[in-house]
């Protein structure tokens, strides 16, 4: 159990008190003024002496358990003692009587003698009262109940406790009950160990004495029942012993400290639980998130960050916990010392680049400001930072990157408030050496060159050395041929080989730094062959060959893979495994069909390329077996009752293991023990067989297996199918038919015989029906009772006395049986119901006549009507009268006048009287109207029902009649309109009435009117405002549609649900979409939508070309409400995801292929397969793919004919729907065509001819049409014949023949001729004549000779169609078509020539153009939107332009009508008829379009309601080209495509804006409009107010309420259809009226004094209104000398929000009271402020006193008591001597001050004042000093005023001119001195270099030279520098810049040198451009220098280079 659970404390109310005078008393310093006298607290609770709450009570017990008797409880102080009685006998604890802590008296084993009456006396100890409680009665009950022994039970656990150290003693308690109790046992046990010590009253209670901290723990008692089988009870508390906090670690009384220095104050404690520490400071809370340099660290120390002054004061620490409270506290002094730099920078050198730090340590409080500078420039400091310059946080200087420009002497300077210190050190800068180009990794391949790279960058000053290393040797390139070594480094190597792999080196060194960089070189080759390869039939695994190899060099790359080729069947060599591991020496490959053959080779491949072949293994065969597998997808299906239809497909290829020749199918009835029936089918090609003449509704198992040359495969999975079921061949028997009564027919029949049923009896429908109304059948549906052999039924809810005629029908799944024969009966009669339309008239004293009308509802032959009337409720008085059928009025006479009379009438039928029609009426009284019910009070309220009691009002003098119920409903107001919600009729003595049919979660106010044959009362007095409790929704969302969204989605849309019809919260209301696929029984979806605004929803990831049902429902907190009604859609055709299955291909001729599939798996279909298309080529050929398409889907084979003899083909299906051709079949179908005889050789030459030889070679042939056994060759004399010639026979892999032994100069014969299994073929043939001489030998007919062309004449070429090639006609180049072009391009290209003897190749370029050919790609439709009902917009993006193959000339769009409908009935097999193929295919509607800019059209003149097909295209002056993918779009909905007309608003109230408009033009609505959706928000805050409101009727205005007073809104309508949204309305400005404001935001008060307070206060949150003013209100809160003044002061709205009261009076608590006003006054903020000195203010000065110089005056006085906090200032007050108020005069004098001068020009002249002083601390305005004496405010004359003072001033002036005049003299002289001295400073200047000045980026350095005029008098602030101050670059000029001026009486601050200088920096200007200059350096140097030679002084230069 954690010891976090929750105590229970049961210390006692004294020490509870203990611990609050504790706190209270150690509480910071501040807060212990808040104390109260605890003691006066006891001393008034010592009083108290309450009686017992509670009356006289009486409970139960069983007997033997334990009665628990709780004390009844009273109000005491002290607690008082209880003592239990019983019959005036106390009750003392025993071993059956326990008494526990809380004072229950629990009875344990109770016996019947314990009944009784029991109560408690209760004496205060303190004043001797005593109180007796009320009897509490026990009764026992079950007496003589269950036997010994009962089990233990704990009546009283103990409980968890919490005690503190010191206390005397704890107590825990547990009591038990059981039976016998004298076997009852307690023992106690902690933390499981036995205790033994403590226990009292029967081991009842554990007492622990002066707990301890170890004495916590879990006590548990066990209650055992000895000598007893019955288990053991137990139960347990925690005792938790808390000890007081004590410290373990204090802070010193007195800290010092250095500012901004960090500081911890020590403070940790110990105590049970944990004390936590809070911490004070000047006896307020520190809390660390507001000032984070505060932080208590782990343990409770107090950590200050970065000390400050302020943080001088006391710090106290409180340790806290639940069993008390210390405080420690230490006292903090902050410090400050003059900076000292501790480490000062030195002398450093560093290379360009690198970075350096410049130190600099400081110490000093306040933190020194460290300032660095170069010269004169400051580089860093704490405002200033340059870039690459940076102040570290220890004052050091970084530079990084340093630049040779940053040589020279940098000074450290540091300053606080006590001064400054600084120190220097020279930076020396080396240009660094670096490899800017270094070397980079190279994998060369044998052979070629590498070139290593390594360039460098230096200082020109510096020389470098360029080493070059590999593998950490010096390359000696001298010695190496191969390698060279340039001047700039790189390193040559040619020729690389195996040997120059490695790693090289480059090292580049001098005294400017040394770098090195490094780069991999590596030498590859191709890998060799592998080796050996062998190949073995498996012996371990069937259809399986082993490979093996021996593993080749790699090359000098290691291997990535080997690449194994196969050759099937002696098949041209295909890839087999293209990734075999490269560390692998053999494989296995398996998966090998049997009776095939197969031969291997082997290539490796590393990142060179791929080697060479191995040479070939020996050809393996495999043998033949029968299929492996059974046939595929076996599916049976019941087609009638007596037959089945089977469908399969054959075994997968790869496991026919040979040419199939048909199939078996055998069958049986399933559960019996029958022989198989087979059936046999020789043909391969038939894949489906109807099973006939079976029993009907029977199941049969069935298996299909296939044979082959082997024998009988493997048989397939068992299938199970019934055949089909038929419906009932007869009618249920015996039917018979009775009317139970007027509303209810009873059926009974027997069921009809079994066999009859032809299935499974689904049940019965009894059918009734009216004569001549067939088609409104009643019908109920009764399930089959198989146990009962007659059954009954019946059919309720007919009409009375009615004629029906009545069947039955037996029926199952497939349909209904027949109906048994008809029978005609009538329903029973019945009473009819109420007369209609009673009336009076003709109304006299002892006569009226009464009218009627014949009853609705007559159910049976009206008799007559009974009429009876008697006087108000007197029965003994009834007349009664039965009228004849035919009467309708009744003069009723014999009246007595002046009597109320009840009238009743009722029809009359056989079965007795109808319905009573009553009122009552007054003879001779004409009624009247009725007046309104009263007192109407509301009752059980329920979500859609009241109860509403009321009184009845004037009756009228007549019955009521009826009652009627209104009620405001939604919107409850005066003047909302009210509704009529419910009526009753003919209960004229009700009294109360349930309201049926409210709406749930609505406000509703009522009202009720009566009526009776007058007319209607008034209303009654409107109720109370309810509100209807919530329920689920009552209707689902209407207008649900589902439309198209694309092939894996649908487009969901309603109408959501009216607010009114919500039923409940509407945050809490949404709504929930379910989709499943039509006709499926799986688990539907369903996705919740919680915005309760929506009305969409797109339903994803569906399948396409699938058929969905979605419905949709609302739900709330509730609930949820109905479903929609379900509707349907279907996602949008796609191209079918997979290929036709099982494709077989099989070879019939040598050149045709028969190929075969099955259909497309359903699921994968995604739309209407409209046929398939076979796709062929030859196996590894780059010759083009074929295409063959089957149209239709009925087709599943075709016979692909022209194929070549012996070729391999690939072959794939693909099926195509609309939209396009779907995936092939994979894998591709490997078929080769038949063999048949070859084609004659080719490329017969005679290379070697000699007069008695000739050596022929010739190639095999081009069509060897399958494989070559032998070639022979035949050859004969010219002359002779063909039968003389010589035959010869050689093997297949023969190429050449030598024949000898020939006559020279004669001319032979040469045949030659292939042979394949199918025989010879046919030969080709050549001459040759035996000779010599070198001539040109004969050429072979299939080359002709070549023809060079001169270079003027073009090849005669022609391009041909869509293949994009360049052929050749006949001539000299052959016919050649190749090389593919692009259109509208030049090319070049050779064509190659064949010598037939030379065999060398001429090559002769030519270049051709390719004319305009069609576009190559369709525009691409971005979007296709309704537009209106009857058009789309489409939205494209044309082709881009290289595609267009020309000029754009415009855009074709393609259209069709989708029927939808009708491809929905198309079945699988249904486009066999061209009906079908024609509407499916329907041809386009087309527009062209010739604007070529276009990229968007509306496509209009649609049908409405139909869904299109879109498609485009382009075309250019050649013509059109491919058309785009389809695009589909429905037509009929669009949004509208206008605003509302006419919007406008009118004020209604400051809460509520009245919004109307008027629709949409209707041409513009694009059908019906649905809603309306309202945009509102403030003005000019449209982003944070912007509200909508959804209107889902097409209403013309809105009521907007709950708006903001007096505030402008903008509104904005918006129309909304099924389609979506319309366009808003332009924005509509509209202002709610003024509202009372909201209450000021604040009350603040300063510069409080005894009789004076400064009131602010805040603006209100929400003015609603133009505010025109504010009204405080003051008064104190208790009367000041018996007098409570109120003052109310109205302040304008143009005026301050400020106020000064002076008229207050001290010590006294004033209330203040501010609300703000528009047209009337909104709510007050409230507030309280006591007048005068708080605790801990100063107190009063000593008397002050007054002396006076002139108009001025002097206040002294001495200091007062400074109160708990120093004075921070002193505030002086003056009144006039005549008036009593005091104000302030002097708010903020200095803290040191005594005395204070003041001018008398603020005070009235005349006028005698008083002053007085008042001390300010922390705590505030202190007690005022006596007042001064009284002093008048009379100025006295001034000096200057005098005529003394006047005389003095004129010679003064005189005494200024001469000397100004004898000034301008002097200066006159000294021009002509400077004018003659002006050259020599030039040439002085000059001859020290121009060079000594300098422009650097910022122009000429103006510091220098403003520095220079300002100490000759500020020349340089009149005369600028020139305009070229905007250059930068450095050109000639540097200035020495000369000391700053520091007068000794000129005083800089810690910033003040960084200001100056930044001042200094010119600022860059980007305004300025430097213009080019065509004058040389030299001349703009002495252009520039000229001008100032003569206004500097010759002492500016300094530099060596001057002098």
């Amino acid at each position: 159990m954690a010891t976090s659970a929750a105590l229970v404390h049961q210390s006692s109310s004294t020490w509870k008190i203990r611990r609050k005078r504790e706190q209270m008393a150690k509480g910071p310093v501040g807060q212990r003024r808040k104390v109260t006298s605890l003691e006066e607290e006891e001393k008034e609770k010592g009083e108290i002496m309450g009686s017992f709450e509670e009356g006289e009570r009486a409970q139960s017990v069983s007997q033997g358990e334990g009665a628990v008797v709780a004390a009844p409880r009273i109000r005491s102080f002290p607690q008082p003692q209880v003592t239990w009685f019983r019959d005036g006998r106390k009750i003392p604890p025993s071993s059956r009587i326990a008494i526990t802590l809380d004072n229950t008296l629990v009875i344990l084993s109770t016996v019947a003698p314990d009944a009784g009456r029991y109560y408690v006396q209760a004496v205060n100890d303190k004043n001797g009262e005593n109180k007796t409680s009320q009897p509490i009665t026990l009764s026992v009950e079950n007496v003589g109940g269950p036997a010994d022994p009962i089990a233990p039970t704990i009546i009283i656990p103990p409980r968890n406790t919490s005690v503190v150290t010191g206390t005397s003693e704890v107590t825990m308690e547990c009591v038990a009950n059981a039976r016998p109790l004298i076997k009852l046992s307690i023992t106690w046990r902690k933390n499981g160990v036995l205790v033994s010590g403590g226990l009292s009253d029967f081991n009842r209670r554990l007492t622990v004495l002066s707990p301890a901290v170890s004495d916590s723990g879990f006590y548990e008692c066990e209650a055992i029942l000895r000598s007893s089988s019955v288990p053991s009870v137990s139960a347990g508390a925690y005792l938790h012993v808390l000890e007081p906090p004590q410290f373990i670690k204090e802070p010193e009384k007195h800290i010092t400290a250095e500012m901004e220095k960090v500081v911890d104050i020590p403070c940790q404690a110990r105590g049970v639980p944990q004390p936590d520490i809070v911490w004070y400071k000047d006896a307020l809370p520190i809390d660390p998130v507001k000032t984070p340099r505060y932080r208590v660290l782990v343990g409770g120390s107090l950590q200050v960050n970065g000390l400050l002054p302020d943080d001088t004061g006391m710090f106290q620490c409180f340790a806290r916990n639940m069993a008390g409270e210390v405080q420690t506290n230490t006292y903090l002094a902050v410090t400050s010392i003059a900076p000292n730099i501790t480490a000062g920078p030195s002398d450093s050198t560093v290379i360009d680049g690198m970075s350096v730090i410049l130190h600099c340590e400081t110490s000093g409080a306040p933190r020194p400001a460290i300032t660095w500078q170069k010269g004169e420039r400051v580089l860093a400091s704490g405002s200033v930072q340059l870039p690459r310059f940076t102040l570290l946080e220890s004052g050091s200087l970084l530079i990084s990157p340093s630049h040779i420009s940053d040589a020279g002497t940098y000074t450290c300077m540091a300053s606080n408030s006590r001064g400054i210190d600084e120190a220097s050190a020279d930076l020396v800068v080396w240009a660094r050496t670096r490899i800017n180009t270094p070397p980079q990794d190279q994998s060369v391949i044998k052979g070629t060159k590498a070139i290593m790279t390594c360039g460098v960058t230096h200082d020109p000053s510096v020389t470098v050395r360029h080493v070059w290393d590999k593998e950490g040797s010096v390359i000696n390139v001298q010695s190496i041929p191969r390698m060279r070594l340039d001047a700039d480094g790189t390193l040559h190597i040619s020729q690389t080989w195996s040997g120059d792999i490695g790693t090289y080196t480059c090292r580049v060194t001098s005294v400017g730094g040394n770098d090195s960089h490094s780069a991999h070189l590596r030498v590859r080759q191709l890998p060799h062959a592998p080796e050996n390869p062998t190949a073995l039939l498996s012996a371990s695994e069937k259809r399986a060959i082993d490979l093996a190899w021996a593993k080749p060099f790699d090359g000098n790359s290691p291997l990535i893979r080997y690449i194994l080729e196969v050759s099937e069947n002696n098949a041209p060599w295909a890839v087999l495994l293209a990734n075999i591991e490269p560390e692998s020496k053999a494989v296995t490959v398996n998966g090998l069909i049997p009776a095939r053959s197969y031969q291997f080779r082997l290539c490796a491949v590393n990142d060179v390329g791929k080697g060479q072949f191995s040479k070939e293994t020996e050809r393996v065969s495999l043998p033949e077996e029968s299929p492996s597998a059974p046939p595929q997808n076996v599916i049976a299906s019941g087609r009638t009752n007596q037959s089945i239809m089977i469908q399969w497909q054959p075994p997968p290829e790869s496991h026919q293991n040979g040419i199939l020749r048909g199939y078996t199918i055998r069958y049986r009835l399933t559960g019996l023990p029958v022989d198989y029936q087979i059936k046999n089918i020789t043909s391969p090609d038939v894949t489906n067989l109807l099973l006939e003449d079976l029993i009907i509704w029977t199941n049969y198992e069935i298996e299909v297996a296939a044979y082959n040359g082997a024998g009988l495969g493997t048989f397939s999975h068992k299938v199970t199918e019934w055949t089909l079921q038929g419906v009932p061949t007869i009618a249920p028997g015996n039917v018979q038919a009775e009317a139970v009564n007027s509303t209810t027919i009873r059926f009974t029949w027997t069921a009809p015989n079994p066999q009859f049923i032809n299935g499974i009896n689904q049940g019965y429908k009894l059918l009734a029906w009216e004569p001549a109304k067939d088609e409104h059948v009643a019908m109920v549906t009764v399930r089959p009772n198989f146990q009962d052999s007659v059954h009954v039924g019946y059919v309720t809810g007919l009409k009375k006395f009615t004629e029906y005629h009545t069947s039955a029908l037996c029926f199952t799944t497939p349909g209904d049986g027949p109906r048994s024969s008809p029978r005609a009966l009538r329903t029973h009669e019945d009473t009819p119901g109420a007369v209609g339309h009673l009336s009076f008239t003709e109304i006299l004293d002892t006569s009226l006549k009464v009218s009627w009308s014949e009853p609705g509802e007559k159910n049976g032959v009206l008799t007559g009507y009974r009429i009876s009337w008697e006087e108000f409720n007197r029965t003994n008085t009834r007349v009664t009268h039965y009228l004849p059928n035919v009467t309708l009025e009744y003069r009723v006479t014999g009246l007595t006048a002046l009597t109320t009379y009840t009238i009743e009438v009722a029809g009359m039928t056989s079965k007795g009287q109808g319905q009573l029609s009553s009122s009552t009426i007054s003879s001779g009284v004409p009624p009247e109207l009725p007046g309104p019910p009263t007192n109407m009070a509301i009752s059980n309220i329920g979500p859609r029902s009241v109860t509403l009691q009321f009184k009845p009002g004037y009756d009228g003098k007549t019955s009521i009649s009826r009652w009627q119920v209104e009620a405001q409903v939604g919107v409850v107001g005066e003047n909302e309109d009210w509704v009529m919600v419910h009526q009753v009729s003919n209960e004229p003595e009700a009294r109360s009435l349930e309201v049926p049919g409210l709406n749930p979660y609505t406000f509703y106010r009522f009202r009720m009117r009566q009526v009776n044959i007058v007319g209607t009362s008034p209303p009654s007095q409107p109720s109370r405002r309810i509100q209807t409790l919530p329920a689920p929704p009552d209707m689902a969302p209407a207008n649900v549609t589902l439309r198209t969204a694309s092939e894996t989605s649908l487009w969901l849309r309603w109408m959501p649900l009216p607010e009114w019809e919500y039923n409940g919260n509407a945050e809490q209301v949404g709504y929930r979409v379910q989709y499943s696929r039509a006709g499926s029984q799986g688990r539907a979806l369903i996705h919740t939508i919680a915005d309760r605004h929506e009305r969409e929803f797109t339903v994803e990831d569906l399948e396409e070309w699938t058929e969905y049902e979605v419905r949709v429902q609302v739900v709330n907190g509730i609930g949820a409400g109905p479903w929609s009604a379900p509707v349907r859609g279907r996602t949008r055709e796609s191209v079918p995801s997979c290929g036709p299955t099982n494709v077989s291909a099989f070879a019939t001729t040598s050149s045709s292929i028969l190929v075969r599939w099955f259909e497309v798996p359903e699921p994968d279909r995604n739309g209407l397969i409209l046929g398939y298309k076979v796709v062929y080529k030859e196996k590894d050929s780059d010759g083009a793919v074929h295409l063959w398409t089957v149209e239709g889907n009925a087709t599943h084979s075709v016979q692909l004919t022209g194929l070549g003899k012996y070729v391999l083909y690939e072959i794939q299906v693909l099926a195509f729907t609309r939209i396009g051709d779907g995936r092939p079949s994979s894998p591709p179908i490997l078929e080769r065509t038949l063999d048949d005889v070859p084609g004659p050789p080719v490329g017969i030459l005679f290379p070697e001819v000699r007069t008695t030889s000739v050596r022929l070679i010739w190639q095999s042939p081009s069509q060897p049409n399958g494989i070559i056994l032998a070639y022979q060759i035949t050859y004969h004399h010219n002359s002779t014949n063909s039968n003389a010639a010589t035959v010869d026979v050689l093997s297949p892999s023969a190429r050449q023949y030598t024949v000898t032994s020939l006559k020279a100069e004669a001319t032979y014969v040469f045949r030659i001729t292939a042979q394949t299994r199918k025989g010879w073929g046919e030969a080709a043939e050549a001459l040759v004549v035996t000779t010599e001489k070198r001539v040109n030998g004969p050429v072979s007919r299939c080359v002709r000779a070549p023809r060079l062309l001169d270079q003027r004449e073009e090849a005669p070429v022609h391009l041909r169609g869509p293949s994009r090639s360049i052929c050749f006609p006949p001539g000299p180049f052959g016919d050649c078509c190749d090389c593919l072009l692009h259109h509208a391009s030049p090319h070049s290209f050779s064509p190659s020539l064949i010598s037939p003897i030379s065999q060398s190749l001429l090559f002769t370029p030519l270049r051709v153009s390719r004319p305009p050919a069609p576009p190559d790609e369709a525009p691409a439709i971005l979007s296709v939107t309704p537009h209106t009902t009857t058009s789309v917009l489409i939205r494209w993006q044309p082709p881009a332009e290289e595609k267009i193959n020309g000029i754009l000339l415009g855009f074709r769009i393609r259209y069709r009508e989708l029927l939808y409908d009708r491809l929905r009935s198309y079945s699988a097999h249904a486009l066999n008829s061209m009906s079908t193929w024609a509407e499916l295919t329907a041809p386009y509607s087309i527009r062209n379009l010739s604007d070529s800019t276009l990229n968007q059209y509306e496509l209009d003149k649609l049908s409405k309601h139909k869904r299109y097909e879109i498609r485009m295209s382009v075309y250019n002056a050649v013509g059109e080209g491919p058309t785009s993918a389809p695009q589909e779009v429905f037509v009929g909905e669009a949004v509208p495509t206008a605003p509302p007309q006419n919007v406008a608003i009118q004020s209604a109230t400051a809460t509520q804006l009245d919004v109307t408009w008027d629709p949409p033009p209707v041409d513009a609505q694009n059908g019906d409009i649905q809603g309306y959706k309202v945009y509102f928000w403030e003005f000019q805050r449209k982003n944070e107010t912007e509200r909508l409101r959804t209107l889902f009727m097409p209403e013309g205005g809105v009521k907007l309420k709950n708006l903001t007073g007096y505030t402008t809104y903008m509104i904005s309508v918006a129309p909304f259809n099924a389609a979506g949204d319309g366009p808003r309305s332009p924005p509509t400005r509209g202002r709610t009226q003024q509202a009372a404001p909201s209450a000021p935001s604040f009350i603040h008060f300063s510069e409080l004094t005894t009789t004076s307070v400064n009131v602010s206060w805040g603006e209100p949150a929400f003015p609603n209104g133009i505010i025109e003013g504010f009204r405080l209100v003051y008064e104190p809160c208790t009367p000041v000398e018996g007098v409570s003044k109120t003052v109310t002061v109205d302040v304008k709205g143009s005026g301050p929000l400020w106020l000064k009261l002076r008229d207050l009076a001290d010590g006294i608590t004033y209330n203040f009271r501010i609300r703000a006003k528009t047209f009337i006054h909104g709510p007050e903020v409230e507030a309280n402020i006591t007048t005068g000195p708080g605790e801990g203010a100063p107190g009063p000065p000593g008397e002050p006193f007054i002396t006076r110089y002139g108009s001025a005056l002097t206040l002294h006085w001495t200091s007062g008591d400074p109160g708990r906090a120093p004075i921070t200032r002193y505030v002086i007050e003056a009144r006039p001597s005549d008036e009593g108020l005091w104000d302030i005069l002097i708010k903020d004098i200095p803290r040191e001050a005594t005395l204070h001068t003041f001018n008398m020009d603020n005070l009235k002249q005349g006028v005698s004042y008083d002053f007085r002083v008042i001390g300010v601390n922390d705590y505030g305005y202190g007690s005022p000093s006596l007042p001064s004496p009284s002093i008048s405010a009379q100025k006295v004359a001034p000096f200057y005023e005098e005529w003394w003072f006047l005389v003095v001033v004129a010679l003064v002036g005189l005494i200024f001119i001469l000397l100004l005049v004898f000034i301008l003299i002097i200066r006159g002289q000294s021009k002509k001195y400077a004018k003659k001295s002006e050259s020599v400073q030039q040439r002085r200047l000059l001859s020290f270099g121009c060079g000594s000045f300098c422009f650097d980026r910022g122009g000429l350095v103006a510091r220098a030279a403003g520095e220079l005029e300002s100490i000759r008098g500020g020349a340089a602030r009149e005369r600028p520098l020139g305009g070229k101050s905007g250059m930068r670059q450095r050109h000639c000029c540097d200035v020495w810049s000369p000391p700053r001026p520091s007068p000794g009486s000129l005083h800089y601050s810690d910033e003040d040198v960084s200001t100056k200088y930044n001042d200094l920096i010119p600022a860059e200007s980007s305004s300025l451009t430097e213009k080019p200059s065509e004058i040389s350096d030299s001349q703009r140097c002495d252009a520039l220098c000229r001008p100032m030679l003569s206004t500097w002084p010759v002492a500016l230069c300094h530099s060596p280079e001057c002098i």
